[in-house]
């Protein structure tokens, strides 16, 4: 029983304030040896209700071994700057992203004819679109010339080939 009661006694007597977050949560910091091996313990008390949430992540990072060194108190005041600096571009890109779709509806409403993609020019890529090469040729009164239509029956090389007979595997 003595045992726990040092013990319990030297958790308060032997701690060490590392620092004082903005919400007023403190952290402390001791040594102690356990099975032969010295290990340091960090913990936190909260100022008020205790809200995991509250703690800043740069703190949570320390509290749990990730780092070395507390944060400072300037450190904390230059990234809460740099978080709110990142908020400030994130609002203004959201409404740049909202002006840009707002005019692109706009734009959208307003082509008619005049705005409308060239077909012809587009098909015309491809090298199986001679449909459209000889309906321009005709349109334009020029001779046209049949070429060799291709088949749309399915082809095979071997003597037991028969169209629409494969089957898929059953399981």
């Amino acid at each position: 029983m003595s045992k726990l009661f040092s013990k319990f006694l030297g958790f308060f007597s032997s701690r060490t304030l590392v620092g004082v977050d903005k919400v007023g949560n403190r952290y402390f910091t001791r040594v102690e040896e356990i099975d032969g091996i010295m290990k340091e313990k960090r913990w936190v008390i909260f100022k008020g209700e205790e809200d995991p949430t509250s703690i800043p992540v740069e703190w949570i990072c320390w509290l749990n071994g990730q780092r070395t060194k507390a944060p400072t108190p300037e450190e904390m005041i230059e990234l809460n700057a740099r978080r709110e600096l990142a908020k400030q571009n994130i609002a203004i890109l959201k409404k740049k992203e909202e002006e840009e779709r707002k005019s692109s509806v706009r734009e959208s409403k307003s082509i008619g004819k005049g705005g409308s993609p060239d077909l012809r020019s587009f098909i015309q890529q491809f090298p199986d679109a001679s449909f459209a090469r000889k309906k321009d040729e005709v349109s334009d009164g020029k001779d046209v010339t049949k070429k060799e239509e291709r088949s749309t029956e399915p082809t095979g090389s071997g003597k037991t080939f028969k169209p629409g007979a494969w089957q898929p595997p059953s399981s």
